[in-house]
């Protein structure tokens, strides 16, 4: 007979951890670490606390899951679209794209990293898999460098950390301030129109900045 969670349901450790995860996503990236309650995360998951604790060790081991997690789901993206077949330039902007792209579509994940640096990464000094995770976006910003050059579709031998930061900056800026930056302003950045102007904006600044001289 298959064993039986607390509530009753057939009991499947590895969809009830994934489904603590995607709630516990929400609660974390609306209220913070320190608002956000496990409570709330047992209740809509229809589990309780012993349980949570029982697969994450304590709320601080729930949030560093969430955070791996997100950063797992982003490079997993990346992953995906296996940019060592693609020409240099097609490669770098399917690869601006899709990042653009997913910050708009997870804001939970950039207010998760805003939480994450107001703790000045306390958390995700304790994430070895985070690491590790986060070294194949920068090998694969080096491929892409490195068959430009020696293509000489790219002039600039640039780090690819710098042009990692380059693209993560406009995509998470848009989505982390535009609440603040488009009252100021009085502009919608979810506006299609602004949306895709950016996209193409970001992409033409990288490669102009990878096909000037140093």
């Amino acid at each position: 007979m298959a064993a039986r969670a607390e509530n009753g349901r057939k009991n499947d450790p590895q969809r009830t951890k994934e489904d603590i995860l995607i709630v516990a996503t929400d609660e974390f990236a609306t209220h913070g670490l320190a608002g956000a309650r496990v409570d709330a995360i047992a209740e809509k998951t229809r589990t309780s606390k012993r349980m949570i604790y029982y697969y994450f060790e304590s709320k601080e081991g729930l949030y560093l899951s969430v955070l791996e997690r997100s950063y797992r789901k982003i490079r997993t993206l990346e992953a995906d679209l296996q940019l060592s077949s693609l020409a240099p330039e097609a490669a770098l902007r399917t690869l601006i794209s899709t990042t653009f792209d997913h910050d708009q579509a997870n804001p939970e994940f950039v207010r998760l990293v805003s939480i994450e640096n107001i703790h000045h990464a306390a958390h995700m000094m304790r994430s070895e898999a985070i690491r590790d995770l986060n070294v194949s976006v920068i090998e694969t910003i080096a491929g892409i460098l490195e068959r430009g050059v020696a293509e000489g579709v790219f002039q600039r031998k640039a780090d690819p950390i710098d042009v990692h930061m380059l693209i993560s900056a406009f995509c998470f800026f848009r989505v982390s301030n535009r609440y603040t930056f488009g009252t100021i302003f009085r502009r919608d950045l979810c506006e299609p129109e602004t949306m895709q102007r950016h996209k193409g904006l970001i992409a033409d600044a990288v490669l102009s900045y990878l096909k000037t001289q140093e």
